[in-house]
């Protein structure tokens, strides 16, 4: 929503004077940047022919394109017919700006990003903003998906000197990097009040740029020396961080919490998984206490509500990015896979513990998107789906959510079949009510930014189906096979209309979050396939976008037009989040698969995010190496939002690792994150709430579940199962094979002196070094993980 997009202060005042850095709520300069990578989520992507032609080594353009035709981003791709002269991030750029003496335009944004694709229809398809863009700048477009350093770099301007943040990001650099002024969307003339025109910014700061290079340059030292300062994070000497951190934050979170329809605050709405956990992770540490009790209702609640919502597809499954209103109603129709596996995640925690069937029936609903819509062949996930599409195949403009939404007409004239003829009843009456489609749409045109919606439903339930059963004087099982046949129905005439742009570039980090969700999910629910699926998405992270010899991530990787994954001759490294998350994903399946070697995996990577990222001075992770010299300032990530930080991630990881390999050093680097950020959990802990829940790891001992046996055999799957049947989120397990030659016997000596029991599969549950009288069954290990918590 434009609104919620804050415009950065006038281009005369900031080269007229440095802003100040706003520093008032917290020393780094407060301004918390939570879900705001979704805000300007996609909704407006416009058609375009993308011609492989090569644009001149002299920047003129060949047969209608730029630069940007010869790069793999599905996001770059979409400008390179801008009259624009764009460069992609590098060398050639930053030359030709110090060469000429040219300031350089940064644009940044992704390819379902709905303002981006405004800004980019309004202003770089405009040939007179892109004539005055190639004759006074040097214009760069960066994907921030793709180039996550240079996204946080500038990004942490744009907040500091506006107060927030948002995409398309829009910032003014010297030649030599530095940021003198920015924002966000640019509308191209003065159409909003007090938002000049893109033009006469352009323009305005061209001109302040030829009267004087020295004191412009100067400004942007002095930011660059300000934003230094201030990100530059340390450890605050004598301060800790302890329980009292986690109960402020759930303080937070209860005071924000929205009673009557779950989540947090007014609108929008965001999914906020990372919120969840947190709180999912308070209720497992204090399950019978009030706080415990609440922690509960409200992810409870919020799932539930999110479930019944629009921003779920009920139709093809799958999350939208947000909810623009309270009621999760009307969503930005973009789907992310970041969501998709936090999200997946969360439900199947509720299901353990809850054993509600609704939220295993959310998480299998999530899994088959992810399946059938966001997968590569070869195994890997896709990133996005855009919001917008044409509304039929002979429509020339996109329009918001037309995929997605449905008239009253329309879905009348699919659901005829009657299901009680006494009272004749059609299968529309049932789904139309069961999901509020009205004869006028169901949307409120407040909600509607660009009149998209007029007249169309977004479908949501109100009630229940066992409200929906009663209104039709049906049973519910008739009610439920009258809905899946209606939504089957639906779903195959969606398929013939034409369909969103899909960003199939693949993301390290990304595809680590979707394993972890088939694999719990496999775990949890007893579905070897979704196990399955998550190994097939870790060899394909092992063989595209892993280089064995030298231990380095990739960042992305992309498909080709034949559909298979291209080969790029200057590819992008991973950052610290695609360490961090593809880690995690790795412990966790191993405890779904039980095979060492993703755990031998997990530990070389840790190896090479120690060596590319960590602070030997004040401890934590950067978000990038440093050997870029492009990148300004070396960043630690420090809030959790839309995705959690690197270093919330990472601490986890690491007590999990120092289990597994029986290691203290892993542990002391645990604590040495917590100890960095202790002032930040103790003063804004919500902030952090991922990070949080690796302090549980310091405040309570680890469970260690060890099952002696194959499992492959009967008895010792059983065992496993009924591990996963409960919510243990401090558990380390440990599948003791028999095999002696595995890196777990050589670090943990234990196991080689644990036996069978009577010569069958058995359990050991362990704490604190002590192990209780060894299991055979699974009603035995029941009962023992039950006392244990």
């Amino acid at each position: 929503m434009l609104r919620t997009v804050p415009y950065a202060p006038t281009v005369q005042r900031l080269l007229a004077n440095v802003q100040p850095l706003r520093t008032t709520n917290y020393p780094r300069f407060g301004t918390i940047l939570r879900q705001t990578s979704a805000t300007n989520n996609s909704r407006y992507l416009y058609s375009k022919c993308i011609f492989r032609a090569m644009a001149t080594s002299s920047g003129d353009q060949a047969r209608g394109t730029n630069r940007l035709a010869m790069e793999k981003s599905p996001y770059l791709l979409q400008h390179a017919n801008n009259p624009v002269d764009w460069y992609p991030w590098g060398r050639e750029a930053f030359e030709k700006a110090r060469a000429e003496d040219k300031l350089i335009f940064l644009s940044v944004g992704y390819s379902t990003c709905h303002w981006c694709h405004v800004m980019e229809h309004e202003s770089f398809e405009d040939q007179e903003i892109g004539d005055i863009l190639n004759e006074y700048f040097v214009s760069i477009k960066v994907d921030r998906e793709e180039r996550l350093d240079v996204d946080k770099v500038y990004m942490t301007f744009i907040q500091a000197t506006s107060g927030g943040g948002g995409w398309p990001m829009s910032v003014w650099l010297t030649p030599d990097l530095k940021p003198i002024v920015g924002g966000t969307y640019f509308p191209p003339d003065g159409k909003y009040e007090g938002r000049p025109g893109f033009k006469t910014i352009l323009l305005k700061i061209a001109s302040e740029w030829a009267k004087d290079h020295k004191i412009i340059s100067e400004k942007g030292t002095s930011i660059l020396d300000t934003l230094l300062r201030h990100s530059d994070i340390k450890p605050v000497p004598e301060t800790v961080v302890d329980i009292n951190a986690i109960y402020k934050c759930f303080q937070m979170f209860d005071a924000q919490f929205d009673k009557d329809l779950g989540g947090f605050g007014k609108e929008p709405k965001f999914p906020q998984p990372v919120n969840l956990n947190f709180l999912m992770r308070l209720y497992a540490f204090q399950p019978a206490s009030i706080k415990g009790a609440e922690c509960l209702k409200i992810c409870g609640h919020t799932l539930n509500m999110m479930a019944k919502g629009g921003i779920h597809d009920h139709i093809a499954q799958g999350f939208h990015r947000y909810s623009t209103d309270r009621e999760w109603h009307v969503p930005h129709f973009e789907k992310m896979l970041y969501d998709q596996g936090q999200l997946t995640v969360a439900y199947v925690n509720m299901y353990q513990i809850t054993k509600d069937e609704a939220f295993a029936e959310m998480a299998r609903d999530i899994l088959m998107y992810m399946q059938r819509d966001l997968s590569h062949k070869s195994g890997g996930f896709y990133s996005a789906e855009d919001a917008d599409s044409l509304p039929t195949h002979n429509s020339v403009k996109k329009t918001e959510g037309a995929f997605c939404v449905w008239t009253e007409k329309e879905a009348r004239s699919l659901l005829t079949d009657v299901v009680d003829e006494r009272n004749n009843i059609t299968m529309a009456d049932v789904v139309c009510s069961h999901y509020n489609i009205k004869p006028d749409g169901n949307v409120d045109p407040a909600k509607d930014a660009h009149g998209d919606l007029a007249g169309q439903n977004v479908l949501i339930v109100r009630g229940s189906v066992n409200h929906t059963a009663m209104q039709f004087d049906l049973t519910i099982p008739e009610t439920n096979v009258i809905l899946h046949k209606g939504r089957k129905i639906l779903h195959e005439s969606r398929l013939s209309r034409p369909k969103p742009h899909l960003d199939n570039k693949i993301i390290t980090a990304w595809n680590g979050l979707a394993i972890s969700a088939f694999a719990k999910a496999g775990a949890v629910l007893g579905q070897i396939e979704y196990i399955e699926r998550a190994t097939e998405a870790a060899r394909f992270l092992q063989q595209h976008m892993y280089n064995s010899e030298t231990g380095v991530l990739l960042r992305s990787s992309y498909v080709d037009q034949d559909g298979n994954i291209a080969q790029i001759p200057n590819p992008i490294n991973g950052f610290a989040d695609d360490y961090s998350y593809l880690i995690r994903s790795l412990l966790d399946l191993y405890e779904s698969c039980y095979d060492i070697s993703w755990l031998e995996w997990a530990a070389k990577l840790q190896r090479t995010m120690d060596s590319l990222f960590w602070d030997k001075e004040f401890g934590g992770y950067f978000t990038s190496a440093a050997d870029d010299s492009s990148i300004v300032m070396r960043l630690k990530e420090d809030a959790d939002g839309a995705e959690p930080s690197a270093n919330s991630v990472a601490a986890s990881n690491l007590y999990r690792l120092s289990h597994y390999f029986n290691d203290a050093g892993y542990s002391a680097k645990a604590q040495q994150i917590l100890n960095l950020f202790a002032d930040r959990l103790n003063v804004i802990p919500m902030a952090l709430p991922e990070m949080l829940c690796s302090l549980f790891y310091s405040l309570e001992t680890q469970k260690q579940i060890i099952i002696q046996g194959d499992p492959k055999v009967d008895t010792t799957k059983r065992l496993l199962e009924e591990v996963h049947q409960h919510y243990i989120p401090n558990k380390v397990l440990i599948v003791a094979d028999g095999n002696k030659d595995n890196i777990l016997c050589e670090n943990i000596p234990i196991l080689n002196s644990m036996k069978s029991k009577d010569g069958q599969a058995t359990a050991y549950v362990c704490e604190n070094y002590t192990c209780a009288q060894p299991v055979n069954t699974a009603e035995e290990l029941h009962k023992l993980l039950i006392e244990k918590s």
